[in-house]
């Protein structure tokens, strides 16, 4: 009975507090309202038009829908935007250059389109090619908040030197620079406000103006977030990897004294289990980095030496699943191993690495 009062007595301090909360906010009309004097990169919104006044209301009162999506980007804002900004200002671009990477990710690093865009700046593998990131199998630099944004900077910077604009700049970052200039040209304009753009352009400016206005002022919208609840930025620091040959991400979490998914997390540009032949530049939590190289270099000693003890010399008659089932380990174990997927055909006399105990060769199967 007196859990039960005590439930009943904590939903009515609850419902009291979100009550207040709630009475304190303004109405979603309200709210919604395009303010007087709105500028993106200080280019004047002409908020009287009633076209742009609806745009704009839309987008605010989508965002404003979306609270858990919104309340996630405003917790990460400290860990990646406070970065965004600096690069701006070293730059000397305009500060409301950042909210683009919200609108676009929502500041996720893994965020992609259907359309191939990916990372926190969601930029196609081309672009992100032209802008100097390696994108390939093995490492994609457009989910690094450093290398991406820079890139995506530049990329805005030649935009913006192409249509003497930064409304229209961040609007061909969003739908190309071929297609809006030839927009222009064709509609006789270069006023975004009056191009008819395709939807998601047309919207995409909207989005960032919302974005904007709630970012400057949270509170009035209704998100509260104390700044000990947000997430802070990842204190790291960088430390240089030469591997002669494909080399075990997990080697390297062992070498740091940590776990292979952290080290993916540092370093989302990182695809898949190994680290290519070559030089790296790796994060690692701060106070990680020291004996790494020692350890690191026997670490692998020891992995190579370990390797030459566990190769299978497939055998006429085998599969790929059929070599999983003898060794009791899993397909998909054995194609990470291996680097192959199950589309490529083995044949006998090639050379499996199986993490596992290995039964004894044939005799007649014992050279390679």
């Amino acid at each position: 009975m007196h859990d039960i009062k005590k439930m009943v007595i904590t939903a009515i301090i609850v419902l009291t507090a979100w009550s207040s909360a709630r009475a304190e906010q303004p109405s979603l009309n309200e709210a919604a309202g395009i303010p007087q004097g709105l500028t993106l990169c200080n280019e004047p919104v002409p908020s009287e038009n009633q076209d742009v006044r609806e745009r704009y209301e839309k987008e605010m009162l989508l965002t404003l829908w979306d609270r858990p999506q919104v309340t996630l980007w405003l917790k990460r804002s400290p860990r990646y935007l406070l970065y965004i900004a600096g690069q701006l200002r070293s730059r000397n671009l305009p500060d409301d250059l950042k909210y683009v990477a919200i609108a676009e990710s929502a500041l996720r690093p893994h965020a992609g389109s259907s359309k191939g865009a990916v990372g926190f700046w969601q930029m196609l593998s081309q672009t992100g090619r032209t802008y100097g990131l390696a994108v390939d199998e093995f490492v994609d630099e457009r989910r690094e908040i450093k290398a991406s944004t820079g890139a995506a900077l530049n990329y805005l910077e030649a935009l913006y030197k192409k249509f003497s604009s930064w409304t229209l700049a961040v609007a061909a970052y969003n739908m190309g620079e071929e297609g809006l200039e030839a927009e222009i040209i064709e509609q006789n304009t270069n006023d975004y406000y009056r191009l008819y753009l395709p939807l998601e352009t047309q919207r995409f400016i909207f989005r960032i103006l919302a974005i904007k206005e709630i970012y400057n002022d949270p509170v009035r919208y209704g998100f509260q977030i104390p700044a000990e609840d947000t997430y802070p930025p990842i204190r790291y620091e960088e430390v240089s990897v030469d591997c002669l040959q494909e080399t075990p991400i997990h080697i390297v979490a062992e070498a740091a004294g940590t776990y292979f998914k952290q080290i993916k997390d540092l370093n989302p540009h990182l695809r898949g289990h190994y680290l290519q032949a070559g030089h790296h530049r790796l994060k690692l939590l701060e106070g990680s980095g020291k004996s790494f190289e020692t350890r690191f270099l026997q670490l692998v000693s020891q992995y190579n030496e370990l390797r030459q003890q566990r190769i299978y010399i497939v055998q006429p008659g085998d599969s790929l699943s059929s070599i999983a089932e003898r060794f009791n380990v899993p397909l998909a174990a054995l194609l990470i191993w291996n680097r192959v997927d199950t589309q490529r055909p083995i044949h006998p006399g090639d050379r499996l690495v199986v993490q596992a105990g290995l039964p004894q060769q044939p005799d007649s199967t014992t050279e390679p």
